[in-house]
């Protein structure tokens, strides 16, 4: 990141630099906000909440065992294996690189239907998604905007574009393809 120029100099630079300034400045946030929760992640994991082996548990020292009489009597029922009823789902936490920003505007009030909307948005949401393109894949950080619509004061957001999955990484074009690779019928 280039460094930031002297507080005497910022002042002389025109609006459109200051603008690029910032909007460079909350990328690189957005991406060590993300570095960090992901540190955050493999930080809490060790071999009682993760399939890593005990031998990378070096820090932590191990647990006693319970005398025998003890563990019988805890003994739950067992689970099934996977996602248990009313777990929310994870999915993977981003990609190292974005090919392409779009921000997702939205054109006119979904409550009265103005398009007089607030410059600023209230609210914004990032997806990383990757596409099937010319290239192999193109990463895209999608910025969906919700806006204050200025004639009757309610919020309203961008739509997802067609092929974007709410919550997904993968968008439709690039989960088609998966979903044929692994196809019994192509192998």
């Amino acid at each position: 990141m280039p460094e930031l120029p002297a507080l005497d100099s910022l002042k002389q630079l025109p609006v459109e630099q200051l603008v690029a300034l910032i909007v460079q400045q909350q990328r690189v946030i957005a991406l060590l906000s993300q570095e960090i929760e992901r540190l955050k992640v493999s930080a809490a994991l060790d071999s009682q909440t993760s399939s890593k082996p005990p031998s990378s548990d070096l820090l932590k020292k191990p647990t006693k065992a319970k005398p025998e009489k003890e563990a019988s009597q805890e003994q739950k029922p067992k689970r099934k294996p996977g996602g248990q009823p009313g777990h929310e789902g994870k999915t993977r936490k981003g990609f190292n690189r974005i090919d392409r920003y779009q921000v997702l505007r939205p054109d006119k009030c979904c409550h009265c239907g103005s398009s007089d909307l607030e410059s600023e948005p209230v609210n914004v949401w990032l997806q990383q998604v990757a596409q099937l393109v010319n290239h192999p894949i193109e990463v895209v950080e999608y910025q969906r905007q919700q806006c204050r619509c200025r004639a009757c004061g309610q919020e309203t957001q961008a739509a997802w574009p067609a092929r974007i999955i709410p919550g997904q990484d993968l968008d439709a074009g690039l989960q088609q393809l998966s979903a044929l690779r692994r196809s019994p019928l192509l192998t």
